[in-house]
């Protein structure tokens, strides 16, 4: 099964993707560490990106649905992909679909943590306390929400319309969240 965890900024995707991992064996697919991992590996595709990240530029979408099929033999033989912080927008998920499509894979579900935004900024503001995150102020946060309202949330009608969008209650204590997302994929 391939999912999406889908949120803004400090929904907890990469807390909720991580315990996917450890309870149902998936892969998680987080673009960020990706590009790092291939940058590391040095690799063809490794230097290009390289090269893009040393220039401070955006890596393209190509280059990234090219680092997404690389690793998606692993998560078929795991028995599902957990996409986390990929698409962040329609031309993202309408290439993330062909893909998909070509290995008779597609997205089963897109998991949306719904958290109010007071919540967002506390949890933000904790992260930043104790993993001493320097992306995790206010300011920069504020500029993170921003974009996903602007570039990301039009996702949510996208997925809607292939009746594929779930909303989970973000709410609460890691578990209680933990226990939603995974009433809401079995269902």
């Amino acid at each position: 099964m391939n999912i999406i965890l889908f949120g803004p900024p400090g929904a907890g995707k990469g807390t909720q993707a991580k315990r996917l991992v450890e309870t149902r064996g998936w892969v998680q697919l987080s673009t960020g560490d990706m590009l790092r991992d291939a940058r590391k590996a040095g690799t063809e595709l490794g230097n290009r990106v390289a090269g893009i990240m040393d220039r401070g530029e955006l890596v393209s979408d190509e280059i990234v649905i090219a680092l997404i099929a690389e690793r998606l033999p692993e998560a078929e033989a795991a028995g599902g992909a957990i996409f986390d912080g990929f698409p962040r927008t329609v031309p993202q998920a309408e290439a993330l679909d062909r893909l998909l499509a070509e290995r008779s894979s597609p997205i089963a579900k897109v998991v949306r943590l719904v958290v109010d935004q007071d919540e967002l900024v506390a949890r933000v503001e904790k992260r930043a306390g104790e993993e001493g995150r320097a992306d995790d102020t206010v300011d920069a946060f504020k500029v993170r929400l921003k974009a996903y309202n602007d570039q990301t949330a039009p996702l949510i009608p996208f997925y809607t319309g292939q009746n594929k969008l779930v909303d989970v209650d973000g709410m609460g204590s890691m578990d209680e969240v933990s226990a939603r997302i995974n009433a809401a994929l079995d269902a």
